[in-house]
């Protein structure tokens, strides 16, 4: 797991060029891809709103690719749950 903040800037949806700052990169052996969970700090509903994407880690495309699968949510989600878990530990 990399939880080195830093930033990147692509194009979103409606072709405008954005800034995210990535906030987790993970491998999973299930899928034997690379996640990248990252925001663009935007706040919905009093939380912040968070995407995630696979990506090459070799660093050969810089594309982000769509999760494509149930598996792969499931895998994110897992994640996120664990981690939520350890962030609230240590606040306890």
């Amino acid at each position: 797991m990399d939880t080195k903040n830093s930033v990147f800037t692509a194009k979103n949806d409606k072709g405008e060029s954005k800034t995210y700052e990535i906030i987790f990169k993970f491998d999973s052996e299930e899928t034997k891809k690379s996640y990248i969970i990252y925001t663009d700090n935007v706040k919905e509903k009093n939380k912040l709103k968070v995407y995630a994407n696979v990506y090459d880690k070799t660093g050969r495309s810089k594309e982000l690719l769509p999760i494509e699968t149930e598996k792969e949510w499931n895998t994110i989600e897992t994640f996120l749950s664990k981690l939520e878990g350890e962030v609230n530990e240590e606040k306890a």
